[in-house]
């Protein structure tokens, strides 16, 4: 690569760009600058999905002028493709045709989604310097041989350029580990099948057995002892005992006694 000056704006500016697109790249497009000449860029784009360019893949080149970003880019379609002419600037509204149009905002990636947007665009609005008019047939005859094709400088087709994006897989089915693993239904009594007609009697039909004579239960002390515990049990009533107050020992009554008798003299005498 040239030396370039790193102090200049619109190297700055473009090697921003460069940065940003490598370090996000999309599945619609894929651009980078030439390694010797950083103002001119290749960019490979995507057909717009739901149009004739669906399935293509086109190859065209970006000229950054030496005051970019305050002037807009040139942009030449390399790839045939129906739409535009080969190896000729494109009149569109963000390109040099229309600098009075162009913000320095805008960018690269700008240039590039704008560009797409402008393939399925027919009649009156695909008139410009650069556009021409296939037919749908063609177009999309060109889509299916534009995946091929290689770029002369890049020597790369352009399907190694922007490879297809990978589909994601279908959602995985339940396996059988995951039925067998749900609770089992309970299984029906077999229906007993009715004798058929061509069916000898006296095999199928069997014969009624003769009664036994069963004695009459006889209620155990066990089952008696079951009725019993069956019935309700009445609560207890609870009873309260009265017992006899106790009396005080006669040594207490004594004492007490000889108490009040001293009691009474000791008040006796004060009195008198």
């Amino acid at each position: 690569m040239a030396t370039l000056n790193k102090n200049n704006s619109a190297v700055k500016r473009i090697m921003q760009e460069a940065r940003e697109l490598a370090n996000d790249p999309s599945p619609e497009y894929s651009a980078a600058p030439l390694e010797d000449d950083i103002f001119e860029w290749h960019c490979t784009l995507r057909g717009p999905a739901g149009t004739e360019f669906e399935g293509g893949l086109y190859h065209f080149r970006i000229l950054l002028p030496a005051e970019y970003p305050f002037r807009p880019p040139s942009l030449m379609m390399l790839t045939p493709n129906g739409r535009f002419e080969t190896d000729t600037k494109i009149c569109i509204s963000f390109t040099s045709y229309h600098e009075e149009l162009w913000q320095p905002a805008w960018g690269v990636r700008t240039a590039i989604i704008g560009l797409q947007g402008f393939f399925p665009l027919k009649g009156k609005a695909a008139v410009g310097i650069g556009s021409i008019e296939h037919p749908t047939t063609e177009r999309k005859r060109l889509a299916a041989l534009s995946r091929s094709w290689v770029c002369p400088h890049c020597r790369e087709s352009n399907l190694d350029l922007l490879p297809d994006p990978v589909a994601l897989p279908d959602p995985v089915a339940p396996s059988s580990s995951t039925e067998s693993a749900a609770p089992p239904e309970p299984l029906a009594a077999a229906p007993v099948s009715a004798p058929s007609p061509d069916t000898d009697s006296a095999v199928v039909t069997p014969l009624a057995p003769n009664p036994v004579a069963t004695p009459n239960p006889v209620a155990t002390p066990a089952s008696v002892h079951i009725e019993r515990v069956a019935a309700p049990i009445p609560r207890p009533r609870t009873q309260v005992i009265s017992q006899p107050r106790q009396r005080p020992p006669i040594l207490l009554d004594t004492a007490i006694c000889v108490i009040l008798v001293l009691v009474c003299g000791i008040v006796f005498r004060r009195m008198f």
